[in-house]
């Protein structure tokens, strides 16, 4: 279980890091220091996940599949947001650059997400098949 919650941990910073350095390559009014992004990943990962607890736990109690990606966007726009304000090595100028920056870095979680989900599937594949004698 330490395992997969350190697969699930591992690929949640790695995919928030690359969404905002690629939302820094590809959006021109959005920028990250080499130090604001390592202190921008993981106040970001902090606070996503206490908003996504938020809005998944305690304003929705039964959420549909669509309800929990619209939550899950919602809750990365907030906490890019939060996080934008906080960090001084990590700058965005306008509304647009926030939305489209949120859409990047969500979508890089996502992805985080399901190789996250491939590796662990994958390692339990593994100790199925040393508890067998393969």
């Amino acid at each position: 279980m330490l395992r997969r919650w350190g697969i699930r941990l591992g690929t949640s910073l790695v995919a928030i890091a690359a969404g905002l350095l690629i939302s820094s390559a590809v959006l021109s009014d959005f920028s990250v220091s080499a130090g604001g992004l390592i202190e921008a990943t993981l106040l970001f990962w902090l606070v996503h996940i206490v908003v996504s607890f938020v809005a998944l736990r305690v304003l929705v109690r039964q959420p549909s599949v669509a309800m929990a990606g619209l939550l899950a966007l919602a809750s990365t726009i907030i906490a890019l947001a939060i996080v934008a304000l906080i960090v001084p090595g990590l700058n965005v100028h306008g509304a647009g650059t926030l939305v489209a920056a949120t859409v990047i870095v969500w979508l890089s979680i996502v992805i985080g997400d399901f190789v996250g989900r491939r590796l662990i599937r994958e390692h339990r594949a593994e100790r199925r098949a040393q508890r067998r004698g393969d």
